[in-house]
């Protein structure tokens, strides 16, 4: 295999980052034809959910989702391993079980060694062997950039389907993951970080939401949602509209990844992340004392991220425990309230 392969450097954007906008997609998606009622599509289109799920049965309903983007890392196994685990992601934020997947790629073959898509294949591989997911086909083309990810199924019981609009007053909101992902992978393409850094982002991205989702079925989990690329308060504002509520987010307990203001300052904010800001700006009040550099951060275009829990106030703090028990870092950072619906205030 060629070594030499910056896999990063063959695209302009990369990972959740090379998602079309918000705004924009919002426009696009006004465009489809009025949809036909289905009693048993149970979640579609209509609260921006992570994933689709449709009643089989009285007792059983699959969930599907599909993701795939740009290289986020250089090492080709790791960016298979990152697509993996961020596609399987929304499974578990709908608390399903992942059972199947299908590969989606898109991939230079004439101009890249054939090794670096094996490459890909395998670690996405071996991130599905983990989650326990079976491998049963997928679809390739060649294209100028290289472009993976995955098609996924799951399995939940109809009545335990957990969205992103059932947040309720008095919730507590717990976040599984430090955020900062795109400012350090950004910084990736830039030659900015150390191996260890490296390492570290690579790590938080390729770490399975499964145990959080194992974890978190014991207790009265009312909404969830993954974080990734329209950023922490993207994601946040999408749960404040569906579930008709306002969410405070307390800023210095937002978990953040090392040395990512300082990343910032240095100009490596990807422009993903600057979209999201202008998206959420007008659904969001910040303090005055918060500079540019940290909103972005709160609005940062995240690859594979945690998931974000909305959980009865009296269980948070029980629910936190567990997770960290189990070596997931999990954060308190905010609460629902009844005021200020579909309004997020940032402390």
């Amino acid at each position: 295999m060629d070594n030499n392969v910056k896999l990063t450097a063959l695209t302009t954007k990369g990972g959740c980052g090379c998602k079309i906008g918000p705004a924009d997609l919002s426009q696009v998606l006004r465009a489809l034809p009025e949809r036909e009622q289905n009693p048993n599509v149970l979640v579609g289109l209509d609260t921006s959910d992570d994933a689709g799920v449709y009643r089989l049965s009285d007792d059983l309903a699959i969930v599907q989702t599909l993701d795939f983007f740009t290289p986020i890392v250089d090492d080709p196994y790791d960016f298979g391993q990152v697509a993996a685990t961020n596609a399987i992601s929304d499974v578990y934020a709908m608390g399903g079980t992942p059972i199947t997947a299908l590969n989606i790629v898109a991939f230079p073959i004439f101009s890249l060694d054939k090794s670096i898509l094996s490459e890909i294949l395998r670690g996405a591989g071996d991130k599905l062997k983990e989650a326990g997911v079976a491998l049963v086909g997928g679809h390739s083309i060649d294209d100028k950039e290289p472009k993976f990810g995955l098609s996924v199924t799951g399995t939940i019981h109809p009545d335990k389907v957990l969205t992103n609009a059932g947040a309720k007053p008095g919730d507590k909101l717990i976040l599984t993951k430090p955020i900062g992902v795109g400012i350090m992978t950004t910084s990736i393409k830039r030659d900015l970080l150390s191996d260890d850094e490296r390492k570290l982002v690579t790590s938080v991205m390729t770490t399975l939401n499964k145990t959080t989702a194992e974890v978190m079925a014991d207790y009265p989990v009312h909404a969830t949602t993954d974080v990734t690329g329209f950023g922490l308060l993207g994601h946040t504002s999408e749960m404040a509209a569906a579930s008709q509520a306002g969410i405070v987010i307390h800023a210095d307990d937002v978990p953040v990844l090392p040395r990512v203001r300082e990343l910032a300052e240095a100009g490596a904010v990807p422009g993903g992340t600057k979209n999201n800001f202008d998206h959420v700006e007008s659904v969001v009040s910040f303090p005055n004392s918060m500079d540019q550099i940290d909103k972005w951060i709160l609005c940062d275009a995240v690859t594979s991220g945690g998931l974000l829990i909305s959980v009865d106030g009296d269980q948070a703090e029980a629910l936190q425990q567990a997770l960290v028990r189990k070596d997931v870092q999990a954060k308190i950072i905010g609460e629902v309230t009844a005021e200020n619906k579909g309004q997020i205030i940032v402390k």
